[in-house]
């Protein structure tokens, strides 16, 4: 093969480092392929930082990456991956089963930023009806299921569920109180007033009576409902042939309580134990996938995801990814139902049965009720991406508007809104918010703890803390600024004294092109006369009907909700630390002991050397430590 011809004149030289990157990804990819086997696995491509930039999967991995010595044949979007891969890494798998599970296990953990990524992690709640206790209680849970009990879900939100609990508490009068407030009740709460609980706790119904009240709420749970209610009438009216009114009218509440549940099921599925119905629709370049969740033929919300991939990754080959990438931390259904086929099912099919212990089936109905639910999934998937492509649109405006009024090269795509929040300057919370074309990263907040005590009092100072915290440690992860962690825009909430402050610590760690921007309110801290300070002009005010006037205020009261959090969240943990727990001998049953003697641990602190030596389990070393600990050593009691 022939040397390429030397640049032109008119040539820039980011075109020969780009080929020279290309022929260094492409020497890497071929060094990898000399050893590797023909059979699955997984390989992982690495920048030269040791980051992931894309994670994939193969039935035989010597066929696989070939294909990536071979650039020239690849979109421009691969080009750049294979011009930025320093290393490879490889796992071998006995099955393609399980190479795309492991493949959807290190998507979620690494994010590379050239596969189709699901975004949003958060995990759905589910109702758990406890086994551990002879009295079980029903509660909302969410995370891993390490309780024993049995869980009903998962539910699409929290709403949901606290319906269905309410619901629950009215039908069946379980008890919804910790085991701790269980076993010291003496008396029945206030549930069981309001006719929301049988007071167990008291004695108020036998173990058997309430065990089959439980039995009633999983078989609700499971789908058994309209039994349950021909019972419940049936007893209703018995008790009023028997002239027992109250207690016809307390079955008559529980068959209400069924009812109002029943009637916010706007779309159900009968006769299909559980289902997750899953619709993706794209337009503008974006995806939108809409998962429903059936169970026991009874819907429980759907939410909608927005994954993140190249323009011209098919619907398909974005639905299959999202598959695997949802379902590797959340169980999947026996039977999953899709808006459009995908490029491997069987594959798929296979994983996700590995990953729930039994089978799962994938179907794309054509006819019947499935094809009306998956109609409904696919509507609410097409609105909602509609509904995201007018917010982003809108939201891109504003982005480019404050670029022209702040005098940037273009848009940001990073904004960085700082915050402090302290009281009189105890429990100090710095807050740093990102904010970017798709709006608000809250996976990027982040909180910064003063660790300084003499500046806790002085906001100037911890503005130069937090700044210098963090720029001092994207320089040292980032130097390059590869990672995309770098903001274009740092907002200051406050005036020229912060902006002075932040200013002060780019320039003593040599950062001259992150633009700031100080943000302070009016004289009497009224929304709409916010003054903006930049370092090099002078400072200005907008009209109050100005929209990006109302797009900073809402960055900057973002700012101060998430740093408002933070220092309620530092205070509250600094209120339930309990002074006793740091003095080396007191133990669980030795604070319990001063602590019933004295009655707080303030009083604890209070206390004389002899009241300490007269509590039990006391010792007269012990007593003095514990004295020295809140007085002093030179001091006595």
């Amino acid at each position: 093969m022939m040397d390429p011809l030397p640049p032109s004149p008119g040539q820039g030289t980011e075109d020969m480092a780009d080929v020279a990157g290309d022929r260094a990804g492409v020497a890497v990819i071929a060094a990898t392929l000399r050893t590797l086997p023909d059979t699955p696995g997984v390989y992982r491509m690495l920048d030269r930082s040791g980051d992931a930039l894309y994670v994939g999967k193969a039935r035989s991995l010597k066929k696989r990456v070939v294909a990536y010595t071979r650039p020239e044949r690849l979109p421009v979007r691969l080009q750049r991956m294979i011009a930025a891969t320093a290393r490879m890494e490889i796992v071998t798998t006995h099955t393609e089963a399980e190479a795309l599970l492991l493949e959807s296990n290190l998507i979620k953990k690494l994010k590379p930023r050239y596969n189709i990524l699901l975004r949003d992690d958060k995990s759905f709640p589910y109702i758990l009806i406890g086994t551990d206790h002879d009295y079980p209680r029903v509660l909302k849970h969410r995370g891993p299921r390490t309780r024993p009990g049995q869980y009903h879900g998962p539910y699409a939100s929290a709403g949901a569920v606290n319906r269905t609990l309410v619901a629950l508490q009215k039908a069946f009068l379980l008890r919804s109180c910790p085991d701790t407030v269980f076993a010291n009740r003496t008396r029945p709460c206030l549930l069981y007033q309001i006719k929301r609980c049988c007071a167990p706790c008291v004695g108020r119904v036998s173990e058997p009576e309430y065990a089959a009240l439980v039995e009633q709420a999983r078989a609700f749970l499971e789908g058994r409902s309209q039994d349950m209610q021909r019972d419940l009438a049936h007893r209703m009216e018995d008790a009023s042939a028997r002239l027992a009114f109250e207690e016809a009218a307390i079955y008559r509440d529980r068959i209400r309580a069924l009812t109002s549940v029943q009637s916010h099921q706007d779309i159900t599925l009968p006769g299909l134990g559980e289902a997750d119905v899953v619709a993706v629709h794209q337009a503008g370049g974006q995806t939108c996938i809409q998962v429903f969740f059936f169970r026991a033929g009874n819907n429980h919300g759907n939410r909608a995801y927005f994954p993140a991939h190249a323009r011209e990754d098919a619907a398909g080959t974005v639905l299959e990814a999202f598959l695997g990438q949802f379902y590797a931390r959340q169980m999947p259904p026996r039977v999953i139902l899709l808006s459009e086929a995908i490029p491997h099912p069987e594959l798929v099919s296979e994983a996700l049965s590995i990953r729930a212990e039994h089978k799962v089936s994938l179907h794309v109905p054509q006819r019947g009720q499935r094809r009306k639910v998956v109609d409904h999934a696919l509507t609410n998937a097409r609105e909602a991406l509609a509904r995201r492509l007018a917010e982003t649109s809108a939201h891109r405006t504003l982005l480019e508007g404050l670029a022209e009024l702040l005098g940037l090269e273009a848009a940001p795509e990073r904004i960085e809104v700082y915050d402090n929040s302290h009281i009189s300057g105890t429990n100090p919370i710095g807050a740093m918010i990102v904010c970017g074309p798709e709006g608000f990263q809250k996976t990027s907040y982040r909180t910064f703890n003063i660790r300084h005590a003499d500046v806790t009092a002085d906001d100037y100072a911890m503005m130069r803390e937090v700044m210098e915290r963090r720029f001092a440690r994207a320089m040292k992860e980032d130097p390059d600024r590869t990672r995309g962690q770098w903001p274009d825009l740092v907002l200051i909430d406050g005036g020229q004294g912060q902006l002075r402050a932040a200013c002060g610590v780019l320039e003593d760690l040599g950062i001259e092109d992150v633009p700031l921007v100080g943000v302070a309110k009016g004289p009497d801290r009224d929304a709409g006369r916010e003054r903006f300070f930049l370092p090099d002009r002078p400072s200005f005010l907008l009209p109050p009907n100005h929209p990006v006037l109302y797009f900073v205020q809402r960055l900057r009261d973002e700012a101060h909700r998430f740093a408002v959090a933070g220092h309620q969240a530092r205070r509250k943990k600094a209120a339930a630390v309990n002074p006793l727990d740091a003095i080396p001998g007191i133990g669980a049953a030795r604070k319990k002991a001063l602590m019933h003697h004295f009655g707080s641990a303030k009083a604890v602190a209070a206390a004389g050397l002899a009241d300490l030596e007269a509590v039990e389990g006391i010792s007269a070393g012990l007593a003095r430590k514990i004295y020295e600990t809140f007085h002093g050593a030179g001091e006595k009691g």
